[in-house]
């Protein structure tokens, strides 16, 4: 193993590995060290029930990633390295207790007419949506796409103010702070249609009536209408393998089974690492740390001389956690709604806005959701090489859980281990599905059942099971993440340098974070 590099990133991460893609595009060597024995933080898949069931760990759609800069600059050399997509063009519907559904497809008309059969004025709504699309997303992709610096993003409201106008510049202002709840009672009057792109705000800790939340199920609603879905050929990890081999190509190297201890600092500069074991590793331009902020202040053993930026990284808030339940099926759910569904990447079993509402303020109150809202996915329609012939994978993400068990809504469990509730709180979600796809349950081969510290234990960034690595509320959001001042990742110690989904933009697979900060240090 090298002892010098130009770079030690800490942590194997998609944001990570983006990173050390571009620096080492820029000539430099770059290290990167991972705690875990395999690379890709919540990017990877693994065979977690049946020899040939290949199950994404925790991520599975990557339409960010497909989507991102990074993926425009280096996209040729991963897909030379076996990167492989496979798109959906029935992206995401959800379910309800009536019986009917609602849909995203990217057929032309298709999504319309679902909408129609709700409701004549929505489907006008959803009209004025997708025609103006294509102008909102210039400018919301650009505000997630550049650094948050006051005057990268001051010249974004300039332009924006100078083609488009004052109104139509405080719209889209008031579209970055509304609730999805308020966004989604103006835009449309079907409860269905709201329900289905609210689910979406779940996927984050955008609960319905939680400021800032609107962009996330508007945006994922219209790029899917527009652009489709992608998952991964064979799993999400074709991502993963395919940047690993681009940074070995370039004189880097991924280290996994590697845990970093702390931050080697000499005159005030971080100067390298040392390992868990006591090796020491020496970077002459830079440390990058892929950590949560509190993980920061664990590899800063006596902090890191600003106590203002200590107290923010420590009392950065982490949102409610995640289950995950993988299963090895015979064959695809029956949905009760119909049979179209089974063409669908993902199903959401999230019906009304109460409910979501609900079960959010249950988890954060530490109470086992009496209904959790669930996000089934299922890649095999999409992708078939993911199961032997004729069989299928579900994967299943239990939103939202607490990660410190203090009772359970519905009054059933008693217990407050994860490590013995987890099997008897996935039956709840198994339930809760089979009431909508009956017959589930004979389907399945195998499961397994990974809870939010499980989660927490593979990846140290997903404290407490948060798939987000951090709330994305408004007080920690924008020019907040981690904490004004440090949104590019900047902290008080020289040649340290902070990136992963803590930092802006945030959680997702776009590497936003990384690229970013490869850019910045490489210049450009």
């Amino acid at each position: 193993m090298q002892n010098e590099y130009d770079a030690i990133i800490v942590g194997a991460g998609v944001n990570s590995l983006a990173c050390a893609v571009h620096l080492g595009a820029k000539g430099w060597r770059v290290g990167v060290f991972e705690q875990a024995e395999t690379a890709g933080g919540a990017v990877k898949t693994m065979e977690l029930t049946e020899p040939g069931f290949r199950h994404d760990w925790a991520a599975m759609n990557l339409s960010l990633f497909a989507g991102s800069g990074f993926f425009k600059a280096h996209g040729e050399g991963l897909v030379g390295h076996g990167l492989e997509f496979s798109p959906a063009s029935h992206c995401f519907a959800s379910v309800f207790d009536d019986g009917k559904w609602m849909g995203v497809s990217t057929g032309p008309g298709e999504t319309r007419a679902r909408v129609a059969a709700f409701s004549d004025a929505d489907a006008l709504a959803w009209d004025r949506l997708c025609a103006d699309f294509p102008g909102t997303a210039e400018y919301v992709f650009a505000l997630l796409g550049n650094s948050m610096q006051m005057h990268t993003q001051g010249k974004l409201l300039t332009k924006a103010l100078f083609k488009k106008g004052f109104s139509w510049t405080a719209g889209l202002l008031r579209l970055l702070v509304s609730s999805p709840r308020k966004w989604l009672s103006e835009t449309f009057e079907s409860d269905h249609v709201r329900a289905t792109m609210a689910a979406w705000g779940m996927h984050l800790d955008f609960a319905p009536d939680m400021a800032g939340g609107a962009v996330f199920p508007y945006l994922e609603a219209m790029a899917n209408q527009h652009f489709g879905m992608v998952i991964g050929k064979g799993g999400a990890d074709t991502v993963t393998r395919a940047l690993v081999k681009q940074i070995e190509a370039t004189g880097g190297a991924v280290h996994c089974g590697k845990p970093v201890a702390r931050v080697i600092r000499e005159g005030g500069k971080a100067t390298g690492v040392e390992l868990a074991d006591g090796s020491r590793i020496s970077a002459s331009k830079a440390v990058i740390a892929n950590v949560a902020p509190r993980g920061l202040m664990k590899l800063l053993d006596s902090g890191s001389g600003d106590a203002g930026f200590d107290a923010k990284m420590t009392k950065f808030v982490h949102a409610p956690g995640t289950m995950m339940i993988h299963l090895a099926l015979d064959g695809l759910p029956d949905w009760r709604a119909g049979e179209e569904l089974q063409k669908f990447a993902y199903v959401h079993v999230a019906p009304s806005l109460d409910q979501m509402a609900r079960t959010y303020q249950q988890a954060v109150a530490g109470l086992l959701p009496d209904e959790p809202v669930l996000v089934v996915g299922q890649p095999t329609v999409v992708d078939p090489s993911r199961a032997p012939d004729g069989k299928h994978v579900l994967w299943v993400q239990v939103r939202m859980v607490p990660a410190e068990i203090r009772g359970d809504a519905a009054g059933q469990i008693t217990d407050t281990d994860w490590a013995k509730v987890k099997d008897f709180y996935a039956e709840r979600a198994l339930d809760i599905i089979e009431r909508h796809a009956p017959g589930l349950r004979a389907k399945i081969i195998s499961r397994a059942v990974i809870s939010p510290l499980d989660l927490e234990a593979d990846n140290p960034n997903l404290v407490g099971g948060d798939q987000v690595a951090g709330s994305h509320h408004l007080s920690q959001n924008f020019l907040f993440r981690p904490a004004l001042g440090h949104a590019t990742g900047k902290t008080p110690v020289d040649g340290l340098h902070l990136t992963g989904a803590s930092v802006w933009p945030g959680a997702g697979t776009g590497a936003g974070a990384g690229y970013m900060l490869a850019q910045k240090l490489g210049g450009k």
